[in-house]
């Protein structure tokens, strides 16, 4: 993860508060937040060389499924959730994004946009799938499973009442204000239940 990708979801994260990070990789974001956030956090990874290196880090980590639910903790176990760069691969996102926002006070997300202008040039004039920093595998090797936009996210979370508390979409290092959904490569956002929206 880029600096500056992980300085949009550190600044969302309260100091001392209690994370909760899926899909959590190698532990470089959890312990990333223990060191300069003082959080106290778990992370959950399905892979057996990520809960290898969380440990050699000192990250406290569960090996799990994230699409058998989070079922073990109870409601409001959180004050934040992550799920960095992971829901694209998950199958029932629905179920994952309401599980997150039972544990969790708040939620992070954050997502490649498929609908970013370079991704759709790829699609429209070359007739290929696109490939990009974001999104750098082959169709037959990807583990995406979702291709979804900011705009289709924005629906989503509006459909549910879910509330966007801070939205902010990235090209490279480059924060993008105007035309998120065509120029944004990565979009984070903070969500809750209830009243809050931006």
């Amino acid at each position: 993860m880029k600096s500056g990708e992980q300085a949009i979801i550190a600044g969302w994260v309260t100091s001392g508060h209690r994370v909760l990070d899926l899909g959590c990789g190698d532990g470089e974001l959890l312990a990333t937040l223990v060191a300069a956030k003082q959080v106290r956090g778990y992370g959950i990874d399905i892979a057996d060389d990520n809960v290898l290196a969380c440990v050699r880090r000192g990250v406290n980590v569960i090996q799990s499924d994230l699409e058998s639910g989070l079922a073990g903790f109870r409601d409001r176990s959180f004050d934040t959730v992550i799920l960095s760069q992971t829901l694209q691969q998950i199958h029932r996102v629905e179920v994952i994004i309401n599980e997150m926002l039972r544990v969790g006070r708040e939620v992070i997300v954050s997502f490649p946009n498929f609908a970013y202008w370079r991704h759709r040039v790829q699609l429209g004039l070359r007739g290929t799938m696109p490939i990009s920093k974001t999104l750098p595998y082959e169709w037959y090797n990807t583990p995406n499973v979702r291709m979804f936009t900011v705009w289709e996210f924005d629906r989503f979370c509006a459909a549910r009442g879910i509330s966007i508390v801070d939205r902010e979409v990235l090209s490279g290092d480059s924060k993008i204000r105007t035309l998120p959904n065509l120029r944004g490569q990565l979009a984070f956002y903070r969500i809750k239940i209830g009243s809050g929206s931006n």
